[in-house]
């Protein structure tokens, strides 16, 4: 059975969402760093956020300019359900039907997601000067 996920998402929740955290200190004009308040608002999307173009430097932006998905055409509350169902680990088979995208369109995101989490990753050791293992696969594959 197919559950629609995407039809129980407020999308005004997914916006604001998706604002805080890609945008952490507030969507801001990728040119000169003017606020939305400092921009008029310039093109309204059928998937549901706004291009605003500056009025100090006539740049225009969106809700997904400098982030991953830039230049994409999903809505919002796909983007938030795509993040969390790669995070939670779940099959591109299940996301695709949830999400009414093709397999092959939830792999390439999967992968850019992954590949973004790969580069912010911190190159440090870890500060602990003790580790544990889990004890479920010290005796893999043995057969007592």
């Amino acid at each position: 059975m197919i559950f629609p996920i995407t039809d129980l998402l407020d999308a005004q929740e997914s916006l604001a969402w998706v604002e805080k955290y890609f945008h952490p200190k507030g969507l801001r004009c990728p040119g000169c760093g003017a606020t939305t308040q400092q921009a008029r608002e310039f093109r309204a999307h059928k998937r549901g956020f706004v291009d605003y173009r500056c009025q100090k430097c006539q740049h225009t932006y969106n809700l997904y300019t400098g982030t991953l998905f830039a230049g994409s055409n999903l809505e919002p509350r796909r983007v938030v359900l795509l993040v969390r169902g790669v995070c939670k680990g779940d099959p591109a088979t299940v996301l695709s039907e949830e999400l009414s995208l093709s397999r092959q369109c939830v792999h390439r995101w999967r992968k850019r997601i992954q590949a973004n989490a790969y580069e912010i990753l911190s190159q440090r050791a870890l500060p602990d000067a003790e580790t544990e293992t889990d004890e479920m696969f010290q005796n893999a594959g043995e057969k007592r």
